[in-house]
């Protein structure tokens, strides 16, 4: 029987589409490449001196999740990583091309400082790609709620999971553990929502439809969870 693991999964958009997991536990982590539907070999591999400017352990790290900006030559992926440095709610900003940290911040004093209060809570966040206003993140909270965040009006509200289109998700609120985007598929964006007791869920953006859960497998990750 495999054995549960403790993990942060990330997406990531420069180059390959790939997800990145941190087992909290033995701090390392692995590199999930979407297109080839596998962990690359080699993982897991050490946290410690393989993300440049980020000198945490993945036991540190809480959530995280990429944005995009627009740009002449197609667009600056940024990934976020919220963690804990001692009793202080960070984040480290990671650039995906250059493959090094821009800069490590108090979330206080950083552009997320609106999700603070929510820090502990969250579980994800997902970019609502078919929004209008541009973009706009739906950060899934483990208590009930969900918050939409515009990121440049850094207008953020407070909503149900209830009655919205991630209202199945309310009966795995006490589950959820992590969560990451794959905006790889043809026809759709998936958000895989990760459970505690090795299951997975997958939200499909377009549809507004929830499917599983469904059991981490070497059929449905396969190496995810090789020691």
């Amino acid at each position: 029987m495999t054995t549960s693991k403790n993990f942060a999964a990330v997406d990531w958009c420069t180059g390959p589409d790939r997800l990145y997991f941190f087992f909290r536990e033995k701090n390392t982590y692995a590199r999930f490449d979407i297109g080839d539907n596998k962990v690359l070999s080699g993982y897991p591999k050490s946290v410690d001196e393989h993300w440049e400017g980020f000198d945490k352990t993945a036991a540190d790290l809480r959530f995280g999740f990429t944005t995009t900006s627009p740009s002449w030559d197609g667009g600056i992926d940024t990934l976020w990583l919220f963690y804990d440095d001692g009793d202080t709610p960070s984040v480290c900003e990671f650039n995906q091309r250059y493959d090094k940290a821009v800069s490590n911040t108090p979330v206080a004093q950083s552009k997320w400082a609106k999700l603070l209060p929510y820090y502990y809570k969250i579980v994800g966040a997902m970019c609502n790609e078919n929004n209008s206003k541009g973009y706009t993140y739906w950060i899934l909270l483990n208590d009930g709620n969900y918050l939409t965040y515009e990121i440049y009006s850094t207008n953020l509200q407070v909503l149900p999971l209830k009655n919205s289109p991630w209202d199945e998700l309310t009966q795995y609120q006490g589950r959820m553990m992590t969560a990451a985007l794959n905006d790889y598929p043809t026809f759709d964006t998936y958000f895989y929502i990760f459970l505690n007791d090795n299951q997975y869920l997958r939200y499909e953006q377009g549809a507004k439809k929830l499917f599983g859960p469904y059991t981490i497998s070497e059929s449905t990750w396969p190496g995810l969870l090789t020691d």
